[in-house]
């Protein structure tokens, strides 16, 4: 259970203590998540009114107020630079002026209640994830793809396209309200898991920092879970990821009623690849329940605030900014982006199945036409209860497009994300619509680095062979 020292019988002086080698073993734990990084952990703290902020401008409040695109640079900053105080007050104003509202409160909730009733519904094979270093082996129904699929359906189903309960546009026309909400019930959320996981863990792979502040961000639990449902799972793919696949088309809807139905092809060419970059996602699932966001990253602020606000908030800003102030570009371009954004995907999964078919065959199999180059690596997995250590082995992949780099998918989803990006054509509307892919590339970077921190310290010197086959972690002879 939870590894605060149990010197004193104060509860506060309980979580205010640690044996840190204690907390260490068998954990998962990583030292350094976010809140380690400077930057990211500045973004951290501003990220729940910045998700607010950029509600707000791409709202039809704001278009009304200001119908030319608010270029950062041309406008914006010039007439800060002015008043700052004004400018500070104005941008204070904006962001607090997106509330919930009960309609939206009623559509994310009926939106979670799809999704959790076809979680519990839908057939599949059972999976497994990695084992943890105390030794356990989550388990998971494999049926994501007919979640994505059947939910898409009773999406439009529902929608004015169908039975008419609503109007497709609704995640545009009720996004400010929404990711209020989902602000408020992100932080009562994350508030709970911080002490479940430290009183009612579901694994052993769970203990508290020492502090509240690092449990509430990093997390107290790896695999929470509330009757039998993974809340980290559930979280991260059933809500988040799905309320991204359908956003683009809703937006891309409003966008078109909106602007005398005329197509904006940089809209819609984003939204198509988005949606099949997130079909591709959950096909692919699988491999993301063994990625670093679920094998090492513990439910935390970080992670689960971050599927629950900062993914609809931020992922889907670039289109979103576009049902206000369309790309403009012509179908030529809009489709050469789509191709390039579609080339992105294709090779991120390719390079995902490379591995995934590598361990699966235990290294018995071919990869790019020759025999794979790879390191056998030692580990050790520790019973917590027993306190026995068991010596387990995996494959170190060095050949195909890990051997290139140790993270060169990353290269090809940000060659994805970038295109996104261009497509709402930021030479006609500002720098504003880059940031997700901007965000994307530092956390991506920041990502390889504390993957390269839990691999060394679960395989130690085999971990420092592999990096000798291969040296660069995202881009050769970049970085």
């Amino acid at each position: 259970m939870a590894t605060a020292s149990k010197t004193n019988n104060n509860d506060d002086d309980k979580y205010n203590k640690t044996d840190k080698s204690e907390y260490d073993k068998g954990t998962n734990y990583v030292a350094g998540g976010i809140e380690a990084d400077p930057y990211l952990f500045a973004l951290l703290i501003a990220s729940p009114f910045l998700s607010l902020l950029l509600a707000h401008l791409t709202s039809a409040e704001f278009a009304a107020w200001h119908p030319e695109p608010p270029l950062f640079f041309g406008k914006l900053l010039p007439l800060c630079l002015q008043d700052v105080g004004g400018c500070v007050s104005g941008v204070y104003q904006a962001g607090a002026s997106v509330v919930p509202t009960l309609e939206a409160a009623k559509f994310v909730l009926s939106f979670m209640g799809v999704g959790l009733v076809l979680e519990r519904l839908l057939p599949g094979k059972i999976e497994t994830g990695p084992e943890t270093l105390t030794g356990h082996v989550p388990k998971y129904v494999d049926n994501a793809v007919a979640h994505c699929f059947t939910f898409s359906a009773l999406f439009v189903a529902g929608s004015n396209f169908g039975l008419d309960f609503y109007d497709f546009g609704i995640i545009y026309d009720l996004f400010p309200g929404s990711v209020a909400f989902l602000n408020l019930f992100g932080l009562v959320f994350c508030i709970f898991l911080t002490f479940k996981g430290r009183y009612f863990p579901s694994t052993q792979d769970c203990g508290s920092s020492g502090s509240f502040l690092k449990d509430f961000l990093w997390g107290t639990e790896l695999y929470p879970r509330v009757g039998g449902l993974d809340l980290k799972r559930f979280v991260n793919c059933r809500v988040s990821m799905t309320f991204w696949q359908l956003a683009g088309l809703s937006y891309c809807y409003r966008s078109y009623t909106l602007h005398n139905n005329t197509m904006d092809y940089g809209l819609f060419f984003a939204a198509l690849s988005q949606y099949l970059y997130l079909v591709k996602f959950f096909y692919w699932e699988m491999g993301y329940m063994r990625s670093i966001d679920i094998i090492v990253d513990r439910a935390g602020f970080e992670i689960q605030w971050g599927c629950l606000v900062w993914v609809p908030s931020v992922y889907t800003f670039h289109s979103r900014y576009l049902v206000q102030y369309p790309s403009g570009l012509s179908f030529p371009v809009a489709a050469l982006l789509f191709v390039t954004s579609i080339l992105g995907v294709v090779f991120n999964y390719l390079a995902d199945r490379e591995r995934d078919v590598f361990r699966a065959t235990n290294g018995k199999c071919k990869v790019w036409g020759k025999d794979p180059t790879y390191i056998k690596a030692e580990y050790t997995v520790l019973d917590r209860k027993t306190g026995k250590k068991t010596q387990k082995t995996s494959l170190l992949l060095a050949s195909g497009f890990w051997g290139v780099a140790r993270h060169f998918q990353y290269f090809f989803e940000l060659t994805a994300a970038w295109s996104w990006c261009f497509l709402s054509n930021p030479m006609q509307n500002g720098i504003l619509p880059l940031f997700y892919a901007s965000f994307l590339t530092y956390l991506l970077v920041d990502r390889a680095n504390r993957d390269s921190e839990k691999c060394k310290l679960k395989y130690g010197k085999y971990y420092d062979e592999y990096c000798q086959l291969v040296p660069y972690k995202i881009l050769p002879g970049v970085y």
